[in-house]
């Protein structure tokens, strides 16, 4: 049961950390905690962590990873798949990681942890 609960604890965190920045990005959040605040910021920091992106392709990939983040949280806390969606969610948030810390250091990845 111990197991079950930690299972089911890890993928509500995943998600609630995927759909807070989404509502960041979409400037559902207040602005005294948010980090973004909207998606023409989202996609300037999205410019900045993927600057070996050609600029026309960014728009792209910040819905890409928009969408992503919504349909991992979902299926994870409907329970669909979750090994799949649970690899998958692990996959993006090293994408993420490795991008921070390639274009803006090891602390600028921590900063955003």
């Amino acid at each position: 049961m111990e197991k079950k609960a930690i299972k089911l604890f890890l993928r509500f965190a995943i998600s609630i950390g995927f759909l807070s920045a989404v509502a960041d990005r979409f400037g559902m959040l207040n602005k005294e905690i948010s980090v973004w605040g909207n998606w023409d910021n989202f996609l300037d920091y999205t410019r900045l962590i993927i600057p070996w992106i050609p600029n026309s392709l960014i728009p792209i990939m910040g819905a890409t990873a928009t969408a992503a983040e919504i349909v991992f949280a979902i299926f994870l806390i409907i329970g669909f798949k979750t090994e799949l969606f649970a690899k998958l969610s692990g996959f993006l948030l090293l994408i993420f990681a490795l991008s921070m810390t390639f274009s803006t250091g090891i602390k600028g990845a921590f900063d955003y942890s």
